[in-house]
């Protein structure tokens, strides 16, 4: 089984995420996914032997349209997913803005937008597809994710590299997750 359909397989067996999946479907988002720790996460907890953790933090969903740039909207889906599941914290970020921000040249799409996240292992995201299938959506690979590894994608390798190690410490992710490595 490739990487992809594995972790699509982990997510499909994961009531919590398969319910939000189809929250965030419901919206019909241009580019639509839920990325980040969603993803990171589930297969973290799998690679340490471990049930899923009950979803915590914010839980990510980004989405792709450069028409709707006022985030204004984004703050309208988020009330809309928090009616849905009022349990969880929901962030909603459309990426033709993000850049922004960050301070980058435009992003094409989510997958691109993803590229410029500070670790490889968070950039990656989810959803379903028109068949209620789970797509996976990870424009650097899941090798670092299956792994364990805690590697600073590209944009975060070289002068904002402090802003992907602080970021690894403030996560503690080294102390829910032992098992991590440095790459």
């Amino acid at each position: 089984m490739s990487r992809k359909a594995d972790l699509a397989a982990l997510l499909e067996a994961d009531a919590l995420r398969m319910e939000a999946m189809t929250a965030v479907h419901a919206l019909a988002l241009p580019d639509g996914w839920i990325g980040a720790g969603f993803v990171r996460d589930a297969v973290w907890d799998h690679i340490h032997g471990r049930a899923p953790s009950p979803l915590s933090g914010d839980i990510d969903v980004i989405w792709f349209d450069p028409e709707r740039m006022d985030s204004s909207f984004d703050r309208t889906l988020e009330a809309r997913l928090h009616a849905q599941m009022p349990a969880l914290d929901w962030s909603v970020k459309n990426q033709a803005r993000m850049h922004l921000r960050n301070g980058d040249a435009p992003y094409r799409d989510c997958a691109d937008a993803m590229t410029h996240w500070p670790e490889t292992a968070t950039a990656i995201a989810a959803h379903l597809t028109a068949a209620g299938r789970v797509e996976i959506n990870a424009p650097l690979g899941l090798e670092d994710l299956y792994r364990g590894r805690l590697r600073p994608t590209p944009h975060f390798a070289g002068t904002r590299r402090p802003i992907f190690e602080q970021r690894v410490c403030a996560k503690r992710w080294r102390e829910r997750y032992p098992g991590l490595v440095s790459g």
